[in-house]
């Protein structure tokens, strides 16, 4: 080992090759460490020491070194391959005990985030410069019997962070356990179980490879392998070494004539039987092993298995069958020398055609985008936070994860095969800022197959893995190439995945990816693919529906692209929880900026569809039902009449496992429920079912009939019981009918209604909080444009009819145009009204946010009731999922707190609003349905809010009323909402009532 270890991340002397083994820790080194934090080695002896928990990073607790968030830009204005000067350099040191032992002894480090020198004893053992992969060091030679000191040197920069240059939070530290592992001299090195199941034979196949140290070089090793799976057990034994096969020396022996043995050219063989030529017939009779020359069944120091015509359960996310393996290696006395075991799964992935398919299934990918993010710990993660996270994803029918962007921890990997989860593998391999340069740099070259290879090798025996990927946003080059070809010819039965390769052709790019696999492609993108000839490959998109803030509009028609087009198969959403970070534990979560990091881009990773506590938004729910299990086919004419037709949507599984009951939702709740009997309807099957006769007497007073999906038995990652999806179908609605217009109504000021409950009364209202995707630069600022966020009353005009007020409100907006209100009152008793509106926005409108009114009310308030969409938020293009029925909540958890205030809390399909609380009753009906908002907030102290814990306390109770609301789309990355979700018209109309009761 050099004196001086190489700090550019690029070349690792000392670190060894990567294995899927996993042995366990000897000695246990995680717990509190020395920590320093010093800008060079050389400040060692004048440092500062603290107490640090490792695994842990210091930039979630130092206050020099903070975390920073880029997305695209490095951190710092150096180029590759330079290494920053300002390079801080966080030193873990602490003592451990040892016993003498005659085993080989490793230091493991699960993950580094920077650039790692590890030391023990004083003596340098190796580095390592890939942050989410496993760095291993042979310090045998350098640990002694008794009490020795290991130290963890952590350069927050090399050149190697050029290529981790993900959008995420930069973080140093020792991100994964460390500890000590023993082997013995001759030991397991590794074990490769390729284990197969043929969907039509319905048998599986196990292809295992056991490799070991300490054997290789010997002839006759006298060890062999045993493996045990199903309770049989198989004994080969390990291969020796094979000297290289050389040609004859010539015979110069002259003393006898030499008999013929070869025909004449027979050499020529080689090449013809290579070119699948005619083999002459003069050479038939030489031996086909001409030109293969003898070798083992398996390379030197390996066992090679083959178990075929087994009788296993195949593995998928739907049913996840794992089977144990052990093996292990004996010595020439039949003694266990070395042992471990797998968890392994039989299935099959193959593309055929434009189809990805799993045991002969064409799956559907509803997947989400996963990154290590931790709001207390940053990217430490717990198996507690793993397993919560992965069953939260199972109970959303969520069935993939893409490793965003860099290897998980494996145990990660190990729940995903445990609880069903489908996974492409992702390579840390991103050079964004210089995506142009790094792939065809040949600085570059060997680190990023290194890193792609050393996934591989660690991941390759998980079935929940079914793609390679090469990691993200690093352009196109050689580099891309070369690594595809290894994953190719080292692992064949897996696909290689790659959005670079195909970023700007998605008809190319096949060197480096066998998918088609595109960023936030676009609906007519999308259908122009699935009708091309020129299409032979399936297209599942990497990211998509790009979920920042109040986002994920249209994702219903993603799926229906998805569900209805040849060679569409899902996607991944962007992305599953929102990168926040509260390291505190105040719950004022915080984004790029908020640590003083400069540059920075503020709140872009924020785009998950879950909180940073794994509390679901409700893009989450939207996304449940679109992935639901089981899907309602028929319409609600045919429900009317008491008939359902579902489908099953999954690939594999038939429905024994759930449960299924159907629901009658009537205006004020719930009518009825019965458990329905569906059997075991298979995979893909349609069932018509008669609803039980007593629900049928209850679909008189019906607005919706619904099926309830539920898990029938207790799972791993939920209990009996738990609620997986709602399927509803809506009955036809008609228009609520008004009372007729009774009297004028006295009126206060500027034509207001005038109430000891109202603090503002009903206004009109064109402009929501703008949403982190309305601010899009492909919007072009289009909302600002208008003028609708400032509306400037010109003139009043009230004139009384006998039976009706009418007031005519001219407006100027932002930037000078007319904005006409005309509202036609009618009083129909005490407190009692009726508004008809009627608005003209100015000529040439072309697209808005909202069209309705807004009032509010005085403290004392504090529960909302409604029929119409819910429970959740929804808006036009985000409400596939939501349920027509009668909601109750407290007006605090109307709204959704999004970390960057914003437009949120509004429900569609409404007809009727009840406010109550200690200060009285406010009743809201509608003639046609309306979207409503009930909040604490207005408007402008939402857009005046950068984080949602700066809102002002507030009691009061605000309220929208819209006949138009525009959809959300995902325009800041992606598709905006389609024309029919956003507000063209000029005029609106519609009818509404207003009573209001105070407390005595």
């Amino acid at each position: 080992m050099p004196a001086v270890l190489d700090p550019s991340g690029l070349t690792h002397p000392g670190r060894l090759p990567i294995s899927s083994l996993r042995r366990p820790f000897a000695v246990d080194l995680d717990g509190e460490w020395d920590f320093a934090l010093v800008r060079s080695p050389a400040d060692l002896e004048a440092a500062a020491w603290v107490r640090a928990e490792v695994p842990g990073l210091w930039t979630m607790s130092s206050d020099i070194d903070r975390p920073h968030y880029t997305n695209v830009a490095m951190p710092f204005a150096d180029v590759p391959p330079h290494i920053p000067a300002d390079n801080p350099l966080g030193v873990y040191r602490r003592s451990f005990t040892f016993p003498s032992s005659r085993d080989r002894v490793i230091l493991h480090v699960g993950a580094a985030e920077g650039h790692l020198r590890a030391y023990v004893n004083g003596t340098a053992v190796g580095t390592s410069g890939d942050s989410h992969l496993a760095a291993e060091f042979d310090i045998t030679d350098a640990v002694r019997e008794g009490d020795n000191v290991v130290e963890l040197h952590v350069a927050k920069w090399s050149s190697a962070s050029y290529l981790e240059d993900q959008d995420q939070w930069w973080q140093s530290g020792l991100a994964r356990s460390v500890g000590i592992v023993t082997r013995p001299k001759v030991a397991l090195a590794d074990v490769t179980a390729v284990a197969d199941f043929d969907p039509q034979s319905g048998r599986g196949a196990l292809a295992l490879t056991v490799e070991t140290h300490g054997l290789s070089h010997l002839a006759e090793p006298a060890h062999s392998a045993r493996v045990t799976l199903r309770g049989s057990t198989t004994e080969l034994p390990v291969s020796g070494r094979v000297a290289a096969p050389t040609l004859p020396k010539p015979d110069r022996d002259r003393s006898t004539r030499p008999a013929p043995r070869l025909p004449e050219d027979f050499m020529d063989l080689l090449s013809i039987r290579a070119a699948s030529a005619p083999v002459p017939p003069e050479f038939r009779a030489i031996p086909n092993t001409l030109g293969a020359p003898p070798l083992p069944a398996s390379p030197a120091g390996t066992a090679r298995f083959l178990l075929d015509d087994l009788d296993v359960d195949p593995w998928s996310a739907e049913s996840p069958a794992l089977y144990d393996l052990d093996i292990e290696l004996l010595d020439a006395g039949a003694h266990v020398v070395d042992a471990t075991s797998l968890r392994i799964g039989f299935r099959r992935v193959e593309i055929v055609g434009r189809d990805l398919l799993v045991n002969g299934g064409r799956i559907m990918v509803q997947g989400v985008a996963r990154h290590d993010v931790d709001p207390r710990t940053g990217r430490v993660i717990s198996y507690e936070r793993m397993h919560a996270e992965l069953s939260l994803l199972k109970r959303m029918n969520v069935n993939a994860i893409r490793t965003a962007h860099y290897p998980n921890d494996p145990r990660v990997l190990d729940l995903c095969d445990e609880l069903g989860l489908y996974v492409v593998d992702e390579a840390d391999v991103e050079g964004h800022a210089f995506a142009s340069i790094l792939p065809d740099d040949p600085r570059y070259l060997t680190e990023i197959v290194d890193r792609v290879a050393r996934m591989v090798v660690r991941d390759r025996n998980h079935p929940s893995i079914i793609a390679w990927s090469l990691g993200n946003e690093t352009g196109y080059g050689a580099a891309h190439d070369a690594a595809a070809a290894w994953v190719r010819r080292f692992d064949p039965t897996r696909p290689v995945h790659y959005e670079g390769a195909i970023s700007t052709d998605w008809h190319g790019g096949r060197g480096a990816t066998d998918i088609v696999c595109p960023m936030y492609g676009s609906f007519s993108a999308l259908k122009a693919y699935a009708a091309d000839d020129r299409a032979d490959r399936p297209l599942i998109l990497c990211e998509y529906a790009y979920s920042q803030g109040n986002a994920t509009g249209e994702l219903a028609h993603y799926w229906e692209l998805f569900e209805t087009l040849p060679g569409l198969q899902g996607g991944f959403i962007w992305g599953f929880v929102d990168q926040a970070l509260d390291p505190d534990g105040d719950g004022r979560y915080r984004y790029g900026g908020d640590f003083g990091d400069e540059p920075n881009n503020g709140p872009t990773l924020l785009f998950g569809i879950a909180f940073p506590d794994l509390t679901p938004k409700p893009a989450f729910w939207e996304a449940r039902g679109l992935f639901s299990p089981v899907r309602i086919v028929s319409d609600g004419e045919s429900a009317g009449r008491g008939r359902l037709r579902i489908r099953n949507r999954q690939t594999f599984a038939d429905l024994s496992r759930l449960e299924l009951s159907a629901r009658i939702d009537g205006p004020g709740g719930t009518l009825a429920e019965a458990v329905i009997d569906a059997g075991a309807l298979a995979a893909g099957a349609e069932l018509t079912i008669e609803l039980p006769a007593t629900l049928q007497t209850s679909l008189a007073e019906a607005i919706g009939v619904s099926v309830v999906v539920r898990t029938r038995h207790d799972e791993l990652w939920a209990p009996r019981g738990t609620e997986l999806a709602v399927e509803q179908v809506v009955l036809p609605r008609g228009p609520v009918a008004m009372p007729a217009t009774v009297a004028p109504v006295e009126l206060g000021d500027a034509g207001a209604i005038e109430h000891r409950l109202l603090t503002m009364a009903p206004r009109l209202s064109l402009w929501r909080a703008m949403t982190d995707h309305d601010v899009s630069f492909a919007l072009d600022n289009r909302f600002v444009r208008s003028g609708f966020f400032a509306l400037d009353a010109q003139s009043v005009e009230v004139v009384d009819g006998e039976r009706e007020t009418v007031v005519t409100t001219t407006y100027t907006a932002a930037f000078g145009d007319e904005v006409r209100h005309v509202r036609t009152l009618s009083r129909l008793g005490d407190h009692d009204f009726l508004l008809h509106e009627q608005v003209v926005l100015p000529e040439g409108t072309r697209d808005g946010l909202r069209v309705g009114v807004e009032f509010h009310l005085v403290a004392g308030f504090d529960t909302a009731r409604w029929t119409g969409f819910g429970p959740w938020e929804n808006y036009p293009d985000r409400s596939a999922s939501a349920l027509l029925g009668a909601w109750e909540s407290p007006i605090d958890e109307m709204s959704v707190p999004y970390i960057v205030a914003q437009e949120n809390g509004t429900r569609g399909g409404t007809t009727r609003l009840e406010l109550r609380g200690p200060s009285g009753v406010v009743e809201v009906e509608m003639a046609e349905p309306l979207h409503i908002n009930v909040a604490r907030h207005t408007v402008a102290e939402l857009e005046a809010a950068d984080h949602w814990w700066k809102l002002p306390a507030s009691d009061r109770t605000v309220v929208h009323l819209d006949i138009a609301h525009r959809g959300l789309g995902s325009a800041l990355l992606g598709p905006d909402t389609r024309p029919i979700h956003r507000l063209f018209g000029e005029r609106y109309e519609w009818t509404w009532r207003l009573r209001l009761r105070a407390t005595a």
